[in-house]
């Protein structure tokens, strides 16, 4: 694929080629050995340093050069578990996979901005970090990045999502915490199995598990402090094996999201007291499983800020959006590095992680420019400040 271009109308092309290309193909958290070595063959025609760090999929280029500041943009390249059912002409030829939350598009955005910050790599006032990142989904695969010292000595980082929820041509972020601390838990509950017509002589898992899940609620609504969204979903319950007989033991899972740190690290505790005094109450056993996710995102103000002033000059109409109770793996580099993660209209459309999903390909080139400005405009300011 050439992606050497003259005309912006030829880089939109290729760009829009890139991102079908991917959809195509999606690839699973930590899978994506054919995505990363597609990026590394574009990278590499068009001259573009890559490189070298300790990871099995996903890459980070770099462009620029010099002892000046150091910044990075972050795209993520996994897809999902999903089967593709838009009848797209480019559709996933991949039975149960999909790029069902745009990571396609992030990519293709992001390789734009590569390319066009390697046209100006002269004017820029330090080096742009381009971080391809694996595994999103999983939650963690940011923390592999920072693991591989790929973003040591990066002083601040750029982040993109595409939302069915604005308008192409929208632009969209805040201040503080933009997208939520996401936690999963597991709940065993473990009773005396019985015959359905002799509950007396066993102890019912069932039961006992219905009343944990109820009281669970206490949490949101009477635990924590009611100006600070939380949600607490029990989301598979699985017990029994047929009609006539109380099992032993019924197993429960979901998820907690959250904005505020403490209010976090404070839950499972909560949990806990309810479900052991549950089942104590009722004769049964039961245990927490708690498996952290990412934090909430929390973007810093004056590089929010930053970003909204460029996305204007950009021609975005910008948007001051409301917190997302869905989670990012972003939030690990934010707690390391100075920055700020951005919403780029793509809709209406059907929402993130559906099978219809799509994106309007007509905002790819624009986030391309965007990103590419925003990072060497970020290079200036932190030159200027040193």
């Amino acid at each position: 694929m050439n992606l050497q271009h003259e005309t912006e109308e030829a880089l939109a092309a290729s760009l829009t080629e890139v991102r079908r290309n991917l959809h195509r193909e999606p690839e699973l958290s930590n899978e994506e050995f054919r995505t990363t070595q597609k990026l590394r063959e574009w990278l590499t025609e068009a001259s573009i340093h890559i490189l070298d760090l300790p990871l099995k999929t996903g890459l980070i280029a770099e462009v620029g050069q010099g002892d000046g500041p150091i910044v990075a943009v972050r795209c993520d390249i996994d897809a999902l578990p999903i089967e593709e059912q838009t009848e797209l002409p480019f559709a996933s030829t991949i039975s149960g996979k999909m790029h069902a939350c745009g990571h396609d598009f992030h990519t293709a955005v992001i390789l734009g901005a590569t390319l066009l910050l390697k046209q100006h790599e002269h004017e820029l006032h330090g080096k742009v970090r381009l971080l391809f990142q694996p595994a999103e989904e999983t939650g963690h695969g940011a923390e592999d990045v920072l693991a591989s010292g790929g973003l040591n000595d990066v002083e601040a980082i750029f982040g993109l999502h595409n939302s069915p929820d604005l308008p192409t041509g929208a632009f969209g972020t805040r201040t503080g915490a933009l997208t939520a601390g996401v936690d999963r838990f597991e709940i065993t509950v473990k009773g005396v199995g019985a015959h359905a017509a002799t509950p007396e002589k066993g102890v019912d898992s069932i039961v006992t598990a219905a009343q944990i899940i109820t009281m669970l609620q206490t949490v949101v609504s009477r635990q924590n402090n009611t100006q600070e969204p939380v949600v607490l979903s029990v989301t598979r319950i699985n017990g029994g094996f047929t009609w006539n007989v109380l099992p032993e033991k019924v197993e429960l899972e979901g998820t907690v999201r959250t904005y505020n740190e403490d209010i976090r690290r404070s839950i499972p505790d909560q949990m806990t007291r309810i479900i052991e005094g549950i089942a104590a109450a009722a004769g049964a056993e039961a245990q927490l499983h708690w498996y952290p996710g990412p934090p909430a995102t929390i973007n810093h103000g004056e590089w929010t800020d930053f970003t909204k002033e460029v996305a204007a000059q950009a021609g975005y109409t910008v948007h001051d959006i409301p917190p997302q109770m869905g989670g990012e793996d972003f939030s690990y580099y934010l707690q390391q590095i100075p920055g700020a993660f951005v919403n780029i209209g793509t809709g209406p459309n059907y929402a993130l992680h559906h099978p219809r999903f799509d994106v309007d390909e007509a905002a790819i080139l624009p986030a391309a420019k965007y990103f590419a400005t925003l990072a060497g405009q970020a290079l200036a300011k932190l030159a200027a400040e040193e």
